[in-house]
């Protein structure tokens, strides 16, 4: 294993054979705590290779949309989780891949950035499942008073300060988590 201090972040990699077991691992317990209605899809994990990309859905999870003239509800949401070679010595890279009018998550045609204290302290003891759990969390507590400086973010921000967010009540369905882990083939531009 090697590591080096660079400002502050923890920088190393594991050896590949431990890193595959622990990401298999991070997501299997992801699978098991997350609650009903949450998705990793997946494929066999014995195909699993890294880097590797997991596709995470949110269902039945409140979080703030732009419609039309004012602010709605989406109950699903996803976002891409990125896991390098460096895991989890190195935060994993995250993309929001649906609509949201938040003010600490891009819009994906604003980049998809998610400015969350997660990642600024994301260590060696982070883990898939808490990650998923905090972006929850998150999605129904935006903070207005440290938006991303775009567009979008800043009129979130603008807004939930002078009107606020009260997210409806959940009711939970029935679903089982999956997983679904994409391949560099999978991402390939038709």
């Amino acid at each position: 294993m090697s590591r080096e201090n660079t400002g502050g972040n923890l920088v190393g990699a594991l050896p590949p054979d431990i890193l595959r077991a622990r990401v298999v691992n991070e997501i299997r317990n992801a699978m098991r705590g997350l609650r009903d209605g949450h998705h990793l899809q997946h494929v066999d994990f014995d195909k699993l290779v890294i880097p590797t990309s997991v596709i995470v859905t949110l269902n039945n999870t409140p979080g703030p949309v732009w419609f039309g003239d004012k602010v709605g509800h989406s109950y699903e949401h996803k976002f891409l989780f990125e896991i390098t070679e460096n895991y989890p010595f190195q935060k994993p890279i995250v993309r929001w891949m649906s609509p949201i009018f938040h003010p600490n998550i891009m819009p994906p045609e604003e980049g998809g950035a998610v400015c969350t204290k997660l990642l600024d302290v994301w260590n060696i003891e982070s883990n898939i499942l808490r990650f998923i759990k905090g972006i929850e969390t998150m999605l129904i507590t935006p903070n207005p008073g440290n938006p991303f400086d775009t567009r979008t973010c800043t009129y979130a921000a603008e807004y939930f300060n002078k009107v606020g967010y009260k997210p409806p009540m959940v009711v939970s369905e029935e679903k089982k988590p999956s997983l679904r882990i994409i391949s560099d083939e999978d991402r390939k531009p038709e």
